[in-house]
């Protein structure tokens, strides 16, 4: 389980900068509450504040506790330690209602501006939805930009504009408030929520096998790698560890879950462009993958393979030969895709140097994966912290140099290739053997042991009904996912159904960065710059 260090409201603020400027925790990973009203022994107060930083060497996290003694008043906002801090503290106090005092922009983040209430907390019912008649201008965040940059929009002739979210690459879910000089964004700011279900109250309603289909559609480009993620960090609150066979398969289809999740950005990203062509080459062979996850799951987008302690079931008879001509058809995409973008004066021109975001600036905001990568920071899980074996496979770290858009689609295209390798190597020494641990306080017994015995019956009926018991305490588990670091802080009280999980979605962070790195550009590059930081909403919003 995962330790914590308890501090008092009022050394907040210092304790966490020292520990930002001396010890070396340069990356803020995520900020959340825990609503203490309904555990079974009491609690110091009600509400409890948990940061959680990582190491500048990405070896080492540590987690500080705060105890909000009255969330009216609440604690000193750390936004001026991290940028990351600004949209995290945001959701806090809208989902908990925590203030935080200083914030330059305490407001509503995840639920809409109409919003009664904090749906997080504990005597917040979960069927007590809210209808949204009326939209807000977020001139309120616009007008405080305009002054900090000295700009007046009459007396500069500018024009407001918004971005979304019906434009086609924002897909139906971000907004960008935009203030144009000409065609240049002289200041921008977001408002997401658009998808925002409720994902994590849905998680305390449910037991953790329950909630594998839920965490597919969080980032339901990869939809498996967020079973894995989720599985593996109760898995590792358990301490129980997968047969070999379960842990390659994990690592097969994980890695082609990577592989689509860029295939789907880097297509989407060069259709943007006017690059219909790339598109088919990078979106055929998507949808091959598609058929064989298929055929071996049974659903083509939202999977739900994974299982506490392993997975549904094997792989069926045939797959090596189907994986193997799927692989081929990515390959001749990824290699006939970039023959045409590589020496391509119009795309170099486009994206080269264009929303740059250099290595201090993607740690503030609080990148990971690709998009930290392309701004040269040598950070992935796979290598700082490797699990299921990834020290033992021979692939590649791709970094990038500049951060521009350039380097973040370019990133993509490299990784794709390590995948593949990986995936190649994982197929030659996957062994015989269970794929799901056998125990039967955590797997499913066969459906012959249900049929032909009480006793079978009854383990079924048990892992249905309780679902699976994970010892109480607290633990933060994370996982390489295709965006970056996909992180679970979950509380367990010792049932089978959480106390609390919440979700560090990489594609949070990346657009809370967004408004601030499209600024000086133009219109048409913030269009190419959103493809680049490939924003799930599903993740974003849960």
């Amino acid at each position: 389980m995962t330790s914590s260090i308890v501090l008092e409201a009022d050394i907040l603020y210092e304790t966490i900068k020292e520990a930002k400027e001396e010890k070396g925790f340069t990356l803020l990973l995520d900020i959340t509450c825990v609503d203490n009203l309904n555990k079974a022994y009491p609690q110091a107060t009600r509400f409890e504040l948990v940061y959680i930083l990582r190491h500048y060497k990405f070896k080492d996290t540590i987690v500080y506790k705060v105890f909000v003694k009255d969330e009216e008043i609440g604690v000193d906002t750390i936004s001026p330690l991290f940028n990351a801090a600004d949209w995290a503290e945001r959701e806090v106090y809208d989902q908990y209602g925590i203030h935080f005092k200083n914030h330059p922009m305490l407001k509503r983040l995840l639920n809409h501006n109409e919003f009664v209430g904090h749906p997080l907390r504990k005597d917040y019912g979960i069927t007590k939805g809210q209808y949204c008649t009326s939209s807000q201008d977020l001139m309120d965040e616009m007008k405080p930009l305009l002054q900090e940059r000295k700009l007046d929009m009459n007396r500069d002739d500018l024009m407001i504009v918004n971005l979304g979210p019906s434009h086609p690459a924002s897909h139906g879910t971000i907004r960008t408030l935009a203030a144009l000089d000409g065609e240049k964004i002289v200041a921008a700011a977001a408002e997401i929520g658009y998808l925002h279900r409720g994902f994590e109250k849905s998680c305390e309603n449910h037991n953790y096998n329950q909630i594998i289909p839920y965490t597919d559609r969080l980032n339901y480009c990869s939809a498996i790698m967020n079973n894995i993620a989720f599985a593996k960090t109760v898995e590792e609150m358990m301490e129980i560890t997968l047969p070999e066979r379960g842990i390659y398969i994990r690592v097969i289809v994980g890695e082609l879950s990577r592989v689509i999740d860029h295939l789907v950005c880097l297509a989407a990203g060069l259709l943007d462009m006017g690059g219909q062509t790339n598109y088919w080459y990078l979106y055929n062979p998507r949808d091959n993958a598609y058929d064989f996850l298929s055929k071996l799951t049974g659903a083509r987008l939202t999977n739900s393979y994974m299982r506490i302690g392993g997975m549904t079931h094997d792989l069926y008879d045939g797959w090596e030969s189907d994986l193997a001509d799927v692989l081929t058809k990515i390959d001749f995409g990824i290699s006939e895709s970039l023959k045409m973008i590589t020496h391509n004066r119009i795309y170099n021109d486009r994206i080269q140097n264009v929303s740059p975001v250099s290595a201090a600036q993607a740690i503030d905001y609080g990148f990971t994966g690709p998009n930290l990568r392309a701004s040269g920071v040598a950070y992935d899980l796979r290598f700082a912290k490797p699990y299921y074996g990834y020290e033992t496979y021979d692939f590649a770290m791709v970094v990038g140099s500049v951060g521009d858009t350039y380097d973040r689609m370019m990133v993509r295209f490299d990784e794709m290739n390590e995948s593949l390798k990986i995936i190649r190597q994982a197929v030659k020494r996957i062994p015989d053997g269970p794929v799901s641990v056998e125990d039967k306080r955590i797997t499913m017994p066969s459906k012959s042991c249900v049929y032909g015995g009480i006793e079978g019956m009854m383990n079924q009926f048990k892992l249905v009904i309780d679902g699976v018991n994970v010892p109480e305490g607290e633990y933060y588990g994370a996982y390489e996912a295709a965006n970056g670091e996909l992180g679970f802080y979950i509380v367990s009280d010792g049932s089978g159904t959480p106390y609390k999980v919440k979700v560090r979605p990489p594609s949070f962070y990346h657009m809370s960065a967004y408004p601030k790195i499209i600024e000086n550009y133009q219109v048409a590059d913030a269009i190419m710059t959103l493809g680049s930081l490939n924003i799930i909403a599903g993740e974003m919003d849960r």
